[in-house]
């Protein structure tokens, strides 16, 4: 079975040559400054006490944490929304081996800065049997160390691509997560931790499931 990213790079690589120089420059550049910044080394690591949230799922419940690892580990990933296709791609590869996860013992939940109607379109899109939360504000990811505002050329090309983040993001166009994802065990302790500063690289499904069978 081809890697998840495996299946990203030979997307990437499609993709860069449909578009233009100029914008592939201002994404090159924008993402060589994000990973110059420390930030995805800085961001909540392995042995951190996972923060706190409680946030409304597609569906209009509120999902908190605490109960979620009231029923044991949680795999909790950020994405950065519908809007972006590797975060599509990323989750398609989540849902095909959700089963693997909860037949571990585990709750698998995903979290973006989109309104919950967005998070709604996605779920019904590609079939997540998983909870897709909304951090309007990205209040939550900024605890956890993974919140970033893009750079104004890149925020005006996301603009011209059509991503309409305004409106997507609830009033908040500018600020995004790191893509991350992280297995928790039942006290709320990060146990296997994956944060890069690159969007184009996620965590391996089968390294989330080594770090569940880790756990004992």
């Amino acid at each position: 079975m081809t890697s998840l990213n495996a299946e990203l790079r030979a997307f990437h690589e499609a993709r860069g040559q449909e578009i233009p120089a100029e914008i592939r420059q201002i994404m090159q550049r924008a993402g060589r400054e994000l990973a110059d910044s420390g930030q995805a080394e800085r961001a909540l690591a392995a042995g951190d006490s996972a923060p706190r949230f409680r946030l409304p799922s597609a569906t209009g419940r509120t999902v908190a944490l605490d109960d979620l690892l009231h029923d044991g580990p949680v795999v909790l990933t950020f994405y950065r929304g519908a809007w972006c296709p590797y975060c599509n791609l990323a989750l398609h590869a989540l849902q095909q081996h959700h089963a693997a996860v909860t037949a571990r013992g585990a709750r698998l939940v995903a979290v973006s800065p989109q309104v919950p109607d967005e998070s709604l379109t996605l779920t019904e899109k590609h079939g997540l049997a998983f909870d897709v939360l909304s951090d309007v504000g990205s209040d939550t990811a900024r605890q956890y160390g993974l919140a970033f505002d893009l750079p104004d050329d890149l925020a005006a090309v996301y603009d011209t691509l059509g991503f309409e983040l305004q409106r997507v993001n609830g009033g908040h166009p500018r600020t995004l997560p790191l893509p991350a994802t992280y297995v928790l065990d039942g006290a709320g302790t990060v146990r296997w931790a994956f944060v890069d500063a690159d969007y184009t690289a996620r965590a391996e499904p089968a390294d989330i499931l080594d770090a569940l069978d880790a756990l004992g």
